[in-house]
């Protein structure tokens, strides 16, 4: 190709980015029950850490570093999805002391889910900027704990409506990051209005990296009030997963319980051709560890 060539070609914008040349190589197990992974939001009322509003002060409390061995012995779960509010700390001798214990644990951390501080689309750039950078710094801690990926949150702006370009624009300079890292970023249909699933699909295909995926939550959509919703939900988000989604078969908002047929979600995950974890997520009612150890076994069986 001569220069005048190469000067004749589209603009620069339509050229394949750098981040084409490089794509996540995740290790995703072949067998079924290696495919499950066990939330730390599960266990939200039993876990003794200084930020958490969800500690039961009359149960028998863990420390964070319990976690993977308490995942391992009473669910038969080693993949680990530690939430970011869950750290008691991210210093580098906190982190070195917690990846010492998945690994006495024979365990693997496989995302941290977490919120930034600062919106995307915050009409203040300097707002926008904080979230790019905080976004950056978790990714540095999943490093640090040879954690393969993270969520990052979406979080809203009152009275602003989602602005779907400058969410893109933040979130392509993370996804760059996470690709210089080796750390794939996802995105949840979590929060109905930030976060909403077609939102969601919308900033992926802006960003069109291999490096930002899709977390599809089995029942978050569904608080919406809508069964049809929560269903086509998923069903948009799936094909663009890659390594995690969250598996649960309830979630309670506001005293009221919202529910999903677990069956037919996971139909819909297996239609897409999804081959990453499913990480289970209680987050319905009645006694913490009965009610997980029940929905991990209904996991397993649909797995």
């Amino acid at each position: 190709m001569t220069r005048r060539d190469f000067l004749a070609l589209p603009a620069l914008a339509a050229v394949p980015s750098l981040l084409a040349a490089k794509t996540p190589s995740i290790h995703l197990p072949t067998y079924a029950d290696d495919r499950l992974a066990m939330a730390s939001y599960s266990l939200r009322t039993v876990l003794d850490l200084p930020r958490n509003r969800a500690k039961d002060p009359k149960a028998d409390l863990l420390a964070l570093v319990d976690f993977p061995k308490v995942a391992r012995e009473r669910f038969g779960i080693w993949n680990l999805e530690i939430l970011g509010q869950h750290f008691p700390s991210v210093e580098p001798e906190y982190l070195k002391t917690l990846k010492e214990a998945v690994t006495r644990a024979a365990a693997v951390v496989v995302n941290i889910p977490t919120s930034v501080g600062a919106s995307f689309y915050d009409p203040d750039a300097a707002k926008r900027a904080l979230a790019v950078t905080n976004s950056k710094k978790w990714i540095e801690t999943a490093v640090a704990v040879d954690c393969p990926s993270v969520r990052i949150h979406i979080q809203g702006v009152k009275g602003v409506t989602p602005d779907a370009a400058l969410t893109a624009a933040g979130l392509r300079a993370v996804a760059e990051y996470g690709a210089e890292k080796g750390v794939v970023v996802n995105l949840e249909n979590d929060d109905p209005t930030s976060e909403d699933a077609f939102f969601i699909v919308k900033v992926l295909d802006t960003v069109n990296s291999p490096w930002l995926r899709a977390l599809p939550d089995f029942c978050n959509s569904m608080l919406k009030g809508d069964e049809k919703f929560n269903y086509d939900a998923v069903t948009a988000l799936f094909p663009k997963a890659y390594n995690i989604c969250h598996a649960k078969d309830s979630e309670v908002d506001g005293g009221k319980v919202f529910r999903v047929d677990l069956a037919r979600t996971f139909a819909i995950a297996k239609a897409a051709g999804y081959k990453g974890f499913y990480s289970v997520e209680w987050e319905g009612e009645g006694e913490i560890w009965s009610e997980t150890v029940k929905l991990v076994e209904n996991c397993r069986k649909y797995l």
